[in-house]
Order: structure tokens, then C-alpha cells, then sequence
């Protein structure tokens, strides 16, 4: 008899979960509270409390080759980077190709998720359901529990002096589906992310005026880069993490912002915030600057205080007839329906190894799946968390003792806060490759590219100095893909295949060789340098 699992969440992670639980012979039990997989790439004009939801003109900020699931490549007629109905689109896709929708109770939330009575001796778990059409109430026992709730839920309200007075429009960047009821308004943002500045660029095509506010600033990346190519692509690659991890920071800290400023003067732009590169998670924003340029958008310091009618700010500038405060200030994380023995989360730090797992468990029976902030695509990485904990569900992977599980805690606990500027956001920060390469390991699908290099030396070449992309997880080892060769290989052709609009007769020549080759040179260089120690 097959062990059942409960999997909270139909989004991008409880579509994978549904997928693994079934490659591993497990079944699969879906509890999602609205009418819709994809979670918050689905749009609505709803706005629901507890419930993400992108904006109506949100464009995924990671390259289609690296956000897709490892066995499923994005169609190549699909643009580089996606529309939110573009991705939508790709879910069902998926969805379907593997069976999944059978396996989804819609319309019903989770309670409660507690110990069963006896989980010492089985590890099951207690799941309390409603349905939110009739309000019924019932408990079901599960094998195992894969929580795939995402962290954009609760959104974090600061306080600021003066708010409760303000006679215009608050809303929260959760709550903003559109320009529509914005027009020849003066808007103040509140917070430097991604979500403030999407929606200061797109705001201020048809405000009045849009004022930035941050308290430090922020360093901007593009998604496209040289010669036109998707940044994640050029840039998450095996050699670079080799670099980072061998090269002192100052140096890296050094070539990155010399390259940074080919795009922008962070200086000229107020945008330079004072800590470094390798600080904060990067605001991603092709339009901003031009925004900036044209004066519609205006970066303006912290706020120090809220009239009823304006907003003065830390520097002493005041700006006044202001009708909305759009507060971008992000979210926090929680899991409000798992019992407090089990996960408590405070100030966003919970105590889960590899951020999956509460390690006081002795039936590791439990994961959280996608609480992550990772430097890259969410989904990939949501997929290879399913694919460890079925595995562990299973039986067929052992996890490290309570012991090792909260000295790697604490490690990355301490990395994090060496690393970043102390905020909500980073802790749950991992980088892309290192982390996957982790879950890798304790899965048994690591890439072998020593014996590539012998064996297959094209394909070696790929997973050395090409994008990082999650077919590399395909090649070996428990889960193997047999089209995970040809999908790594053919990965830049469906990435081109919808710029090929129009025969020009010349064929486009692009920096990706390059960039290969001064990625080359600096990674020998580096070799060297730790080899004797120059630095």
C-alpha cells in the first residue's frame, strides 16, 4: 500500500510535489483554497487576504530556460522572459502533460496540520480541512506533508509617523492590480524591491508624479544583457560560482560594479546604496532608468514623517499633495496552520535544515517546500525540494542526525548575516547552483562533469561555462531524464527562436563566446592565484 501525502498548495512547488509524489510511487492528496492552480501567477482581479497575486503586467524576471521544471523545457515559441499568463499557460501545460489536476480538491484550506497520535512510531500527520463553500470541517491522516504555501502571503505593514492621518489612498503592493484609478495622481512608493520598482516604472506612465523612496538604496540589474541576452544565463553558470568562491571579495566586489556602470551610474541616479554588491538582494528593472531620465519616477530618501496631505523625508526635502502611498515593504513569512511544535517562525527565521526541514523531528516525514529567496528561478528549485522529500517520505534517503541538521543552520544562519544588510528579506536567501548542488547530493542526481569531461566533453563544456540551467539535475542518478542531454545542448536555440521574426539574412553574432572566453581566462587566473597564494 502506498504511503499517502497531504501537499498544501497548487502553485508552481505543489505542482511539482503532485509530480514527484507520483515518479515515486506515493500518493498524492492537493488541498488548494481557491478555484485555480499556478498560485500567484494566475491573475485575478480579486484581491484576497493570505493569498498572493501578481500585478496585471508582471513579466517574470528569470529567462524561461531557467525557470522551467527539469523534465518539461518551456516551449521555444514562448518569449524569453514570460508574461504572467505566459507562465500560467506553462503550469497547465504541465499540469496536464503529467495528470496532475485529478489529484487537486480545490475550494478547500488548511486548519490545522498537527502530529498524529502516534507519529513517534509512524511519523503521520493530522490534517484538519475546510471547505470554503460550506465551511465543513474534517481530519484526514497523511504518510507525509509537503507545505507549498510560498512566502508572499502576510503583508508587512511598517509604521511610520503620521500614516493614520494621511486623508489619501494607503495600499500595499499586494493589494495593486493595475494603473487604472492612478492617472494624474502623485504617488509615493515606499520600498526599493522588485515589486516597487515594477510598479514606479509602470505608474509613472500615467501619474502625475512618482516619488522612490528608499531607506539604502539599491544596486539595479537588467534582464537583458549584452548583446541582447537574458542576464541569468550569461551569468549562473558553474565557472562563475567557481570565481566567487575562490576570489576575494574586494575583487569581485570591484569587476561587478565596473560592469554595473557600463549600464548606469548608480552616482548620477541616487540609486548607489552604502553597502556593497554582494549585500542585498538586486532590484531587477530594464525601465526604471528611463523612468529616472525622464523625471517621472524621482528616488527620494526614507520617510521620517506622513502629513495628512504629504510625506517629509529623512533629508529634509517635503512633498506635498500626495494622493496615494503605495507601501511596497514585502511580506511575512509564516505558516499560521502548522502547530508551533512543529515550525514557529519569528522576525522570518524559522529553524528548517536546507530550509526544509524542523530538525527536532525524528520522523522527517514534513517538508517545506519554496521558502527560499533565491539569487534565480523559484521553480526549479521547488521541483528538486519535492524530489528529496518524497524521497525521505519514501524511505530511500536518510537525512543527517538533529545534531548536523542545526549546525547547518546555524552556518547559514551566520553566512547570511556576514553577507547581507539586516532585513525581512534575507533570511531565507540562497544562491542558485551551491543550493540546488546541496539538495543534489542528498537527492543522488549531482551531474558527474569530472567523467564528462572524458566521456562527453561538448556536454561537459555546457555544464562548466553554460547557463546553470535544471536539466543538469536530469542526467543521473535517481530521476534521470533521457532528454535532459539534448535539452542542455539545444537550450540557447529555443531561447532565440521567438527573436526570429524576420529573415535579416545576416546571422546574428551574440557575446556569448565572449563572455565564455573572459569567464576562461579570469577562472585561470584564479586557479592560479589560490594555487599560490597571490592574494
Amino acid at each position: 500500500m502506498s504511503k499517502k501525502v497531504a501537499i498544501i498548495g497548487a502553485g508552481a512547488s505543489g505542482l511539482s510535489g503532485i509530480k514527484c509524489c507520483l515518479d515515486e510511487g506515493l500518493e498524492p492528496v492537493c488541498y488548494e483554497r481557491t478555484d485555480h492552480i499556478g498560485g500567484l501567477w494566475r491573475y485575478t482581479d480579486d484581491i484576497n487576504d493570505g493569498q498572493a497575486c501578481v500585478s496585471r503586467s508582471t513579466v517574470i524576471n528569470t529567462s524561461k530556460e531557467m525557470m522551467c521544471f527539469s523534465d518539461f523545457p518551456i516551449p521555444k515559441e514562448f518569449p524569453i522572459f514570460m508574461h504572467n499568463t505566459y507562465v500560467y499557460k506553462y503550469f497547465n501545460m504541465y499540469a496536464d502533460r503529467f495528470g496532475l489536476k485529478p489529484y487537486i480538491h480545490f475550494h478547500t484550506e488548511i486548519v490545522l496540520i498537527s502530529k498524529a497520535d502516534d507519529f513517534d512510531q509512524t511519523g503521520q500527520w493530522k490534517v484538519e480541512i475546510r471547505d470554503t463553500k460550506s465551511r465543513k470541517t474534517e481530519i484526514k491522516i497523511f504518510d507525509g506533508v509537503l507545505v507549498c504555501t510560498g512566502h508572499h502571503a502576510e503583508k508587512n505593514i511598517p509604521s511610520f509617523n503620521g500614516l493614520e492621518d494621511f486623508r489619501g489612498k494607503v495600499l500595499h503592493s499586494h493589494d495593486y492590480k493595475d494603473t487604472r484609478g492612478y492617472e494624474n495622481k502623485r504617488i509615493v512608493i515606499v520600498g526599493i524591491g522588485n515589486s516597487g520598482g515594477d510598479a514606479a516604472a509602470e505608474l509613472s506612465r500615467t501619474a502625475s508624479q512618482v516619488f522612490l523612496s528608499t531607506r539604502r538604496g539599491s544596486w539595479l540589474l537588467n534582464r537583458v544583457s549584452d548583446d541582447g541576452l537574458p542576464f541569468d544565463m550569461l551569468n549562473t553558470t558553474r565557472v562563475a560560482n567557481f570565481m566567487i568562491s575562490i576570489l576575494p571579495l574586494w575583487f569581485l566586489t570591484r569587476i561587478t560594479l565596473a560592469k554595473l556602470r557600463q549600464r548606469i551610474n548608480h552616482d548620477l541616479y541616487s540609486l548607489t546604496p552604502k553597502h556593497g554588491i554582494f549585500s542585498q538582494h538586486p532590484l531587477v528593472n530594464d525601465d526604471l532608468p528611463n523612468r529616472l531620465a525622464c523625471g517621472s519616477v524621482v528616488i527620494k530618501a526614507d520617510i521620517k514623517r506622513i502629513t495628512k496631505t504629504g510625506v517629509e523625508f529623512v533629508d529634509g526635502t517635503f512633498e506635498d499633495n500626495i494622493d496615494v502611498m503605495f507601501l511596497a515593504t514585502g511580506y511575512r513569512f509564516g505558516f499560521p496552520f502548522i502547530d508551533k511544535s512543529v515550525i514557529d517562525v519569528k522576525e522570518n527565521k524559522a529553524d528548517l535544515f536546507k530550509y526544509m526541514y524542523p530538525p527536532q523531528l525524528d520522523k522527517k516525514t514534513l517538508a517545506v517546500i519554496g521558502y527560499i529567496q533565491p539569487l534565480g528561478a523559484i521553480m526549479p528549485i521547488a521541483e528538486l525540494q519535492c524530489r528529496l522529500a518524497c524521497r525521505v517520505i519514501k524511505g530511500d534517503v536518510k537525512l543527517p542526525s538533529a545534531s548536523d541538521m542545526m549546525a547547518d543552520i546555524h552556518m547559514k544562519r551566520c553566512a547570511l548575516d556576514r553577507r547581507y544588510v539586516k532585513s525581512l528579506r534575507h533570511t531565507i536567501q540562497v544562491d542558485w547552483i551551491p543550493y540546488m548542488d546541496e539538495l543534489a547530493k542528498l537527492t543522488g542526481c549531482m551531474p558527474n562533469i569530472k567523467t564528462k569531461i572524458l566521456t562527453d566533453p561538448r556536454l561537459a563544456y555546457e555544464l562548466i561555462f553554460g547557463p546553470g540551467s535544471p536539466y543538469q539535475y536530469r542526467l543521473r542518478g535517481h530521476g534521470k531524464w533521457d532528454g535532459a542531454r539534448k535539452a542542455i545542448l539545444t537550450q540557447w536555440e529555443r531561447t532565440f527562436y521567438p527573436l526570429r521574426t524576420r529573415d535579416t539574412g545576416i546571422r546574428p553574432g551574440t557575446s556569448y563566446w565572449k563572455h565564455v572566453c573572459f569567464f576562461s581566462i579570469i577562472g585561470v587566473i584564479a586557479y592560479l592565484a589560490k594555487l599560490y597564494e597571490f592574494f
